[in-house]
């Protein structure tokens, strides 16, 4: 399975229409296409960020949708005032423990292999992190998706409120530092958003 996720650094008074474009034009869009498997949009409503991300059944259904989609990302990144930048990814890892209810917060944390045995760093999240994870109060979900070409990784953990992230903090932090040391990467970046449309509807991959 494969994701392309297209981010936006808007303004955060322009999140609400570009929320609405995204569940009432881009998802039955993006839906409707051959391979696809779902959509997710995340928001911060303090710095204006957006990540949409779309899901799919292989890496050809993924490229034969790009066409179609470029000019939908480029009207979402007017309305929303901020270009969209568009990673591609494989999806290593996903576990969903139950459907994210409404007002789930997600956290992001982007990072970078420092060697070339990505495989190591998979089966290291799915052995060892991924169960750490999945015991913490108001746990979701969780993905893992990596870009073998880049040598780069991208972890989302749902929560079911705000109060349950905010309640993670420290535990995922020290989940995640052991992880990233044992598995070799350096942490680029972590966001904490909101789960703005929940369809992302990947199946189980442990």
């Amino acid at each position: 399975m494969y994701a392309r996720s297209t981010t936006i650094m808007g303004e955060p008074g322009r999140l609400d229409d570009g929320i609405a474009y995204v569940r009432d034009d881009v998802l039955p869009t993006v839906t409707a296409m051959d391979g696809c498997l779902g959509l997710s949009m995340l928001i911060d409503r303090d710095t204006g960020q957006c990540i949409v991300t779309s899901s799919w059944d292989s890496e050809e259904a993924m490229q034969a949708s790009n066409l179609h989609l470029a000019p939908m990302r480029m009207r979402g990144g007017q309305i929303m005032g901020g270009p969209p930048e568009v990673d591609e990814w494989e999806v290593a890892v996903m576990h969903r423990d139950h459907p994210a209810p409404e007002g789930s917060c997600c956290r992001v944390t982007w990072m970078r292999l420092n060697h070339h045995d990505i495989d190591r760093g998979i089966d290291l999240y799915r052995a060892a992190m991924l169960p750490e994870m999945e015991s913490i109060d108001g746990f979701c979900s969780a993905s893992l998706l990596v870009n073998r070409t880049l040598g780069r990784a991208c972890n989302t953990t749902t929560y079911d409120s705000r109060a349950a992230l905010d309640a993670s903090r420290e535990r995922s932090w020290t989940i995640r530092d052991a992880g990233v040391r044992d598995a070799g990467v350096d942490v680029l970046d972590v966001a904490e958003l909101d789960l703005a449309l929940a369809h992302l509807r990947l199946p189980e991959l442990v």
